[in-house]
């Protein structure tokens, strides 16, 4: 198995090489140069298995060899074992079929730890078998610096540097992050919001000399590791509801496009899904584009769903070379486009990817109303970005004897602030995060400038 850039100009690049370099240095993202298929007999096979067997047999065609059959499956088991749900990802039912999938039993309680438990043993393996220690210098919208934490913060070849944005992050979100002290983990509070901390991560892949040699890895979703741990879920729930038997739907909330864009590959390799709905908050790039072909930048707006406050959506760059039918070309000249200036997808990419998404948006009183609402019909209490999978599932639903499968992204106690304005109580942070508001916190406020956040990376690391 080979990897290419989405911008057409990196040589490719083996899967232990992709998972070591994370962006390609034309500045796209890789992709699989072929996608692996699974035969419907396959697919069926699956019904029953394990998670962890699921996993191992959807990503061995990804791996392609570069780790012998069983040390990866040990890793795999290894990497699922830090659930508190032995079905890893449980569906939970809501109504006669629509479903919701619970991708929050891991360490942080958030989707992002399915990927980055898996991220940092394969990092940590690649990097022990070359004799080689690495920085992993990453940006957070919220979850995935805690998931990324928690998935490294034990390993032996790794120093992790993450960026959030300053006071734009729920207290439990941070508290996830800078109550880990240990000593190769490093908080950067960035004073800016998100889309700077991306900007100053990209602009570090891109000229790595202010580390002096020692090599930068990326566990956000750039790194196609994420998005191949993250197919698997989809191909999980979907046999667990009777696929390849029949079709299901997703409705994903999204934000960086990462997640839904795993359900995409898990589609292209032969999961019979119906549609993909693709949820948005406030901050709507994706449904705007879908929806009125208005692919340009907007303010961000702070909202209740702090995980989806994103203004560029990175991973949807890799959609783009799927619908531009893999012109690295015609992708690099419309994002150099999109940097400076509205643009528009052309037609006929738009229409392919209008033939199997569809999307919806939603602002923050509608989502304290779906929290309200969704509780009343099913006795969950969602979170806020959840919410607004619940809603948008019910709006562009489809054919409703398809099962709707929605994706719940995060443990609503990660989110108290939106539960509590909603009109609950709140919810109480599971048995190992009780403590979590009385931990000893330890981060850095820097400036949104690039050197000061170079200089304390290349100073700090050991």
């Amino acid at each position: 198995m080979r990897y290419i850039s989405t911008r057409g100009q990196a040589p490719a690049l083996s899967f232990e090489e992709v998972v070591l370099t994370g962006m390609a240095s034309d500045g796209g993202l890789y992709v699989p140069e072929t996608v692996p298929q699974l035969s419907y007999e396959e697919l069926a096979d699956m019904a029953g298995c394990s998670y962890a067997e699921i996993a191992f047999r959807v990503m061995k065609p990804y791996v392609g060899g570069e780790i012998d059959d069983e040390t990866f499956r040990g890793i795999v088991r290894d990497a699922y074992r830090t659930f508190s749900h032995d079905a890893v990802v449980p569906l939970n039912q809501l109504d006669a079929n629509h479903y919701l999938l619970e991708l929050f039993h891991g360490p942080t309680l958030a989707f992002k730890d399915v990927a980055l438990q898996l991220l940092g043993r394969l990092l940590d393996h690649f990097l022990a078998k070359r004799g080689e220690r690495a920085v992993i210098m990453g940006a957070t919208s919220g979850d995935t610096g805690s998931a990324a934490i928690e998935g490294c913060r034990h390993c032996d070849n790794l120093d992790i540097f993450i960026l959030h944005p300053h006071e734009r992050v729920s207290e439990v979100q941070r508290r996830q992050m800078t109550s880990v002290l240990a000593d190769n983990v490093f908080n950067i509070a960035i004073e800016g919001n998100f889309d700077d901390a991306q900007a100053m991560v990209k602009a570090s892949f891109a000229d790595q000399s202010f580390l002096n040699g020692t090599r930068l890895v990326a566990v956000n979703s750039i790194n196609w590791a994420r998005i191949m741990a993250q197919i698997v879920y989809y191909v999980a729930s979907a046999v667990a509801l009777g696929a390849p038997h029949r079709k299901v739907s997703f409705c994903v909330p999204s934000a960086n496009f990462g997640n839904v864009f795993a359900g995409y590959m898990a589609y292209r390799m032969g999961l019979p899904v119906e549609r993909f709905v693709i949820a948005t908050n406030a901050n709507d790039i994706l449904h705007r584009t879908l929806a009125d072909n208005d692919f340009s930048k907007r303010d961000l707006v702070a909202t209740l769903a702090p995980s989806m406050d994103i203004v560029v959506s990175s991973n949807f760059e890799r959609l783009l070379f799927e619908a531009y039918q893999r012109d690295g070309k015609a992708v690099a000249e419309l994002l150099e486009r999109f940097q400076d200036e509205p643009t528009a997808l052309a037609e006929a990419p738009l229409s392919r990817l209008r033939e199997c998404f569809a999307s919806h948006s939603v602002d923050d009183a509608t989502i304290l109303e779906v929290i309200r609402e969704a509780h009343q019909r099913t006795q969950e209490i969602l979170d806020p970005h959840t919410a607004t999978g619940y809603r948008a599932a019910e709006r562009e639903r489809g054919d409703e004897s398809v099962p709707m499968i929605t994706l719940a992204t995060a443990h609503p106690a990660k989110f108290a602030e939106a539960v509590v304005k909603a009109g609950f109580p709140g919810v109480p942070l599971p048995p190992h995060m009780e403590d979590l508001l009385e931990r000893e916190e330890r981060y850095t406020v820097l400036p949104a400038e690039l050197s000061a956040v170079q200089a304390f990376v290349a100073e700090n690391r050991r």
